[in-house]
């Protein structure tokens, strides 16, 4: 599991992308930093939908009254 802020996170999968352009780097190297990579963006994803589960949108309805309703994805 990544822990960190995404500062931190982000930074990580920069380094993985430079490493990985970088034509010394072995194929075994390679290999262990991609999986690193789609590990760290799976589960940023998995986080990302977690989270989005949570968030309620303010909206107010024809009347003016304010309502809440789930987050959608058109917004």
């Amino acid at each position: 599991m990544y822990v960190g802020n995404r500062q931190n996170i982000n930074k990580r999968l920069e380094e993985i992308v430079s490493i990985l352009e970088n034509d010394e780097t072995s194929l075994d190297e390679s290999l262990k930093l991609f999986e690193e990579g789609v590990n760290i963006s799976k589960e940023l994803n998995d986080k990302l939908l977690e989270v989005k589960g949570k968030i309620e949108v303010i909206k107010k309805d024809a009347e003016g009254k304010i309502k809440l309703e789930n987050f959608d994805d058109d917004i």
